[in-house]
């Protein structure tokens, strides 16, 4: 009839449109969780897993159950907590606990870092060295590399790299495969505990638990989120990019111990002396293609983390004192920041180039020292999470409570058996 105005058409959606705008949306908060866990499997990360396989063979995988969940859950809450608050960690903790305790953290964590700093480049001259490069050459330029891509990039592009080379760490699955190893054995001990007390295997597990969950990481992812913009209406999928990259940094962390346990363990050297011998054992069993895999795996987390980690240090310190800070920032307009940067990536590189450094010692305790602080860290991350003036109904759920407490509690009862074991020299 004249004058009738048609009723709207109303189209519906296909499911794969749906779906593709879901994927859209989470490749858009993709990065700060993917990340920051893969840059977990450093080279202190990959030795650590690495000594697991060659000195327990499989019976340390059950372990990897329970810190994927205990790092799900505070990976989750840092980043929770830079999506609700628009803070990063150590902004919160000045605000909340005061100077004190941010000196604290600032402190203690700081040298903690600049060793792990430190290790990461050890890693690298281990990686390189395999193929007859010296450290003295690859160090140097590494350093110069990993500077110039995150003081003259944007967080975008450097965002965009880092996850390219986050992708990398599969060639350890590969590498796995290829050792041939007992798979039903190594499933039958991922579900069964495999207990010890002495002092070797204590200080496996501390630093398995200290590799994995690490307290700068949680300095770090809460930073990158409020850098990314994430916020409240962002978190469900910020939330999954957190789990993703926690179960596939593990994923990759049990093919390393699978691949050492198949081949080191059941060598007539079951100790690594380096942290790039784990890649060489693998010639005789899996061909030097899985050797070649393992090592352009470590030389990629190596220069990965040696990007990340001073950056984690670098928002710690400068959230802390009050200072700018942020990648898309530019060098005058976040000075401290830079300089602080440019001083651990340089300093960490320098230290690994003095002669006769214990490098595969420095790695290991590293590992160790991010277990014993990470107790510290969690702590003042439940106290913030569970602020209703902070956090509102963001706040933790009882579960998430119960997990993150009882990890502060192992991480304590553990690190304190080990302390107490190598003072008394038991073995």
């Amino acid at each position: 009839m004249p004058g009738t105005v048609s009723p709207p058409v109303v189209r519906r959606r296909s499911p794969f449109s749906l779906i593709g705008a879901r994927l859209l949306a989470f490749l858009a908060v993709l990065g700060p969780g993917f990340i920051t866990a893969n840059v977990d499997n450093d080279p202190g990360g990959i030795l650590t897993y690495s000594q697991a396989g060659a000195q327990f063979g499989y019976q340390l995988l059950w372990t990897l159950i329970p810190i994927t969940v205990a790092l799900i859950v505070v990976q989750e809450m840092a980043a929770r907590m830079g999506a609700i608050t628009g803070k990063g960690l150590s902004d919160l903790i000045r605000e909340e606990f005061g100077l004190r305790a941010t000196f604290f953290t600032m402190v203690v964590l700081g040298l903690a870092d600049f060793f792990n700093i430190a290790s990461e480049f050890a890693g690298l001259a281990s990686g390189l060295g395999i193929f007859g490069v010296s450290k003295y050459l690859v160090v140097p330029v590494g350093a110069v590399v990993v500077w110039m891509v995150i003081v003259r990039g944007r967080y975008k592009p450097v965002e965009r790299i880092l996850l390219i080379a986050s992708l990398v760490y599969f060639a350890y699955p590969v590498s796995a495969f290829l050792a041939k190893p007992d798979w039903d054995l190594a499933l039958k001990q991922t579900f069964i505990p495999t207990l010890a007390v002495n002092r070797d295997y204590l200080i496996v597990v501390v630093g398995l638990i200290g590799t994995t969950i690490t307290p700068w990481m949680q300095f770090y992812l809460q930073a990158a989120v409020v850098e990314k913009g994430v916020d409240a209406r962002h978190y469900g999928m910020c939330r999954l990019d957190v789990i993703t990259g926690c179960i596939v940094t593990d994923l990759i962390a049990f093919f390393i111990v699978v691949a050492c346990g198949a081949t080191i363990y059941h060598s007539n050297h079951p100790k690594i002396d380096d942290v790039a011998q784990a890649a060489v054992a693998l010639v005789p069993v899996a061909g030097k293609f899985a050797a070649l895999l393992f090592a352009v795996g470590l030389i990629n987390a190596s220069l990965l983390s040696a990007a990340i980690l001073p950056l984690a240090t670098s928002y710690n310190f400068c959230e802390g004192l009050g200072f700018e800070s942020g990648i898309d920032k530019r060098f005058s307009e976040a000075p401290v920041f830079y300089w602080l940067y440019t001083f651990l990536v340089f300093g960490g590189a320098a230290f690994v180039l003095i002669p006769h450094l214990p490098l595969l010692k420095l790695i290991v305790w590293s590992q160790v020292a991010n277990g014993i602080l990470l107790p510290f860290v969690v702590v003042y991350m439940l106290l913030l999470v569970n602020r209703p003036r902070l956090m509102g109904a963001y706040r933790n759920k009882r579960w998430q409570n119960a997990v993150a407490w009882l990890t502060a509690v192992i991480m304590i009862v553990i690190s304190t058996a080990m302390v107490f074991t190598i003072l008394t020299g038991q073995t």
